[in-house]
């Protein structure tokens, strides 16, 4: 296949690939990016709808219904920011995990380094992520609720966790769902429990008060998605960095966040080399 498989030169040898194909990568993402909108007269206005949508949601049955938002100041701007970190996320997972089979005609035919495929799913998310982005700083400037304040420095490291730590998980699934392909719908469900498992729709507060200072809020503190919401929360959502009665965010979250930026970049690495291992009889399983 013309790739190393040392276990560490490998990984030199992928990245050179990968680069030498940087141009393939581009397309395929442009590729990807139209196909979504291919015959749709709205466009790109699709790539808002799915979150403006829930956000609609979850601001009227959990905020208003169930109370929350007289709990959680600026409600709204609170669960978007949640959402648009999280879509990043999950269209990261949800494509990549697709990117092999769904591209099997390119595998079958020709050779080129297959990291390309989860890698174009990247690009996508990477894509609607900053629309969502866009109309959420917007959202903050139409409310007064601009955010300008040192805490801004911590959303790029949020993004960069979850984009580090997404891609990981996609180039093993990528991989493991050539070989059964059961696991698409594994990761359907998956994906809506570990929804509820990160402080998008309520706040960390909450979690705090029922179980501070135990383990199980280290185990919930350890979830990269999490310290994620919970560092975007912190740049974006101004009101709930100012309220003084409740604790909205752990004390040290910015060195969670780096410890969980370095943990993910270790988990692309072992899931680059997985995915190089198993690649090797993609052609005959497709």
């Amino acid at each position: 296949m013309g790739q190393s498989t040392g276990f560490v030169s490998g990984t030199g040898s992928s990245v050179r690939e990968v680069w030498a194909h940087r141009e393939l990568l581009g397309l395929l993402v442009r590729r990807e990016i139209k196909a979504r909108y291919k015959d749709s007269s709205l466009g790109l206005v699709w790539s808002l709808v799915k979150p403006l949508s829930q956000l609609l949601v979850y601001y009227f049955a959990i905020g208003q219904v169930l109370g929350l938002a007289r709990n959680i100041p600026s409600f709204a701007i609170f669960v978007f920011v949640g959402l648009t970190i999280w879509g990043l996320f999950t269209e990261i997972i949800s494509s990549g995990t697709m990117s092999i089979i769904n591209n099997s005609g390119l595998v079958k035919k020709v050779y080129l380094p297959r990291e390309i495929f989860p890698l174009g799913s990247l690009g996508g998310g990477l894509f609607n992520f900053a629309l969502q982005l866009v109309i959420l700083i917007g959202a903050t400037i139409a409310m007064g609720q601009i955010p300008l304040t040192p805490d801004l420095a911590i959303a790029p490291l949020a993004v960069l966790n979850v984009i580090l730590f997404g891609t990981a998980l996609a180039m093993i699934l990528s991989a493991a769902t050539v070989y059964l392909r059961d696991i698409q719908h594994l990761v359907e469900v998956a994906l809506t429990v570990a929804f509820w498992g990160s402080p998008i729709v309520y706040s960390y507060a909450f979690v705090h008060a029922a179980i501070g200072g135990t383990w199980l809020e280290q185990i919930y503190l350890a979830n990269p998605v999490t310290l994620s919401v919970l560092g975007m929360q912190k740049a974006f959502w101004l009101a709930g960095t100012t309220e003084s009665t409740q604790m909205n965010f752990p004390p040290d979250l910015a060195v969670r966040l780096w410890i969980s930026l370095a943990i993910s970049a270790v988990l692309l690495w072992v899931g680059q080399r997985i995915f190089s291992r198993l690649q090797g009889n993609f052609a005959q399983e497709l």
